[in-house]
């Protein structure tokens, strides 16, 4: 009788497993874990990062604005950086598109980063479609007035945002 109580207690509780049927238990459990694991981190992962920038605004305003954010930088990228990367002026060094040369300059909201965009002012030159007079303009392609907006909205978020990295 004794030796079936034994086989019936080695049978029901997992504490009296040898110690090799212990370790392969816990090394095959571990597997399946990391396995589950591996199979359902890049899904995850992917929405994670699908849904992170409906966390920053809601809604559909969100992605129209990110959007227009994202033409504008490229638009910025074509037209402008050559001068003013990262918010700065390599032709005169006091009127960068940091917020406080903007304010000092008087171009402080979209409308006057608008006009002088589109018109120029000084040594920088007018990119708008109907610049006048013609050695006020760029020599290179004009953009268009809603292009224009669409930069000076950019350039104005970057100001407020200090000009961050990309």
């Amino acid at each position: 009788m004794r030796f079936l109580s034994v086989t019936s207690d080695f049978s029901l509780s997992p504490h009296c497993f040898p110690l090799k049927v212990q370790r392969r238990t816990a090394v095959c459990q571990m597997r399946r874990q990391v396995k589950i694991l591996k199979t359902l981190a890049p899904p995850l992962i992917a929405v994670l990062i699908a849904l992170y920038p409906l966390n920053k605004t809601p809604g559909c305003y969100a992605l129209a604005q990110s959007a227009e954010i994202e033409r504008g930088g490229a638009l910025f990228s074509h037209a402008c950086i050559g001068c003013h990367d990262a918010g700065g002026n390599i032709i005169q060094p006091g009127a960068t598109l940091f917020s406080s040369d903007l304010e000092r300059n008087g171009a402080d909201s979209e409308e006057e980063i608008y006009q002088i965009t589109y018109y120029g002012k000084g040594r920088m030159p007018g990119f708008g479609e109907n610049c006048k007079p013609r050695g006020q303009c760029t020599f290179g392609p004009r953009l268009q007035e809603e292009e224009i907006r669409v930069l000076a909205k950019f350039v104005k978020i970057q100001a407020d945002r200090g000009w961050p990295n990309p």
